[in-house]
């Protein structure tokens, strides 16, 4: 079984999507919704969700310490699967994931998707293709890719490491030492809204500039735009 962990925080505008997205999978699953404290109706539509026919006893909802490696790694612990996906609040998967992932061969303990937002805008499908390409030559996944990992795989690993901001490409790295990952050819559809809402090239500046402080700025000056990028966006 693959045990989908969803970690939420005032998620109520695309859970039920997400949800939904996981509802139409045709392999087993269970989905651990993970909320960190919201303010709004998230938690109200994870349980509406239980309710649903085709969720019947598959969909439980937790509390957890804020902060997204925390619920994630709480979510871990509370699941039952044999694989793990971590699935963003705002990203739906395609018909047909959880089948790929069970197909994969016994030597393969971590993987992720291809990655598209949800708005038509030529910029945004231009970041997509880039970050698709990033992905495909360093082997390192972001989150809203979907990462799934081997639970024995994760536990190994330490599981995600309880950091602000780039817990995925740290989490990827470990895992890196460990096998080569399995990047399906299959594509998860994410939320556009920061890259909307602060400017699409502003965005896409300050994503290049984490991802290089992270490689070669030990004094942590990254982090401040990583605090920008990051915030809250409803």
């Amino acid at each position: 079984m693959i045990s989908i962990v969803i970690p939420a925080l005032n998620e109520a505008a695309g859970l039920a999507a997400t949800i939904a997205s996981c509802a139409r999978q045709d392999a087993p699953f269970e989905i651990v919704v993970v909320d960190g404290g919201s303010s709004d109706a998230t938690v109200a539509i994870a349980n509406d969700s239980m309710r649903a026919a085709t969720l019947a006893g598959r969909l439980r909802v937790i509390r957890s310490a804020r902060g997204r490696a925390a619920q994630m790694n709480n979510g871990a612990v509370h699941a039952a699967g044999d694989w793990l996906l971590f699935l963003h609040a705002d990203t739906t998967l395609p018909p047909g994931a959880l089948g790929a992932i069970r197909r994969l061969p016994g030597q393969v303990a971590w993987g992720g998707f291809r990655q598209a937002f949800d708005h038509a805008d030529w910029r945004l499908r231009l970041v997509s293709a880039l970050h698709n390409f990033r992905c495909a030559r360093s082997g390192v996944f972001y989150g809203d890719q979907a990462m799934f990992v081997r639970r024995d795989v994760f536990e190994a690993a330490g599981g995600f490491p309880v950091v602000r901001h780039l817990e995925d490409v740290m989490l990827s790295e470990r895992l890196l030492a460990r096998g080569a990952p399995a990047r399906l050819d299959l594509t998860v559809t994410t939320s556009s809204r920061k890259f909307v809402q602060a400017g699409i090239w502003t965005s896409f500046a300050r994503c290049l500039w984490i991802i290089a402080g992270y490689r070669w700025r030990p004094d942590g000056a990254w982090r401040g735009t990583a605090e920008r990028f990051f915030q809250e966006v409803r």
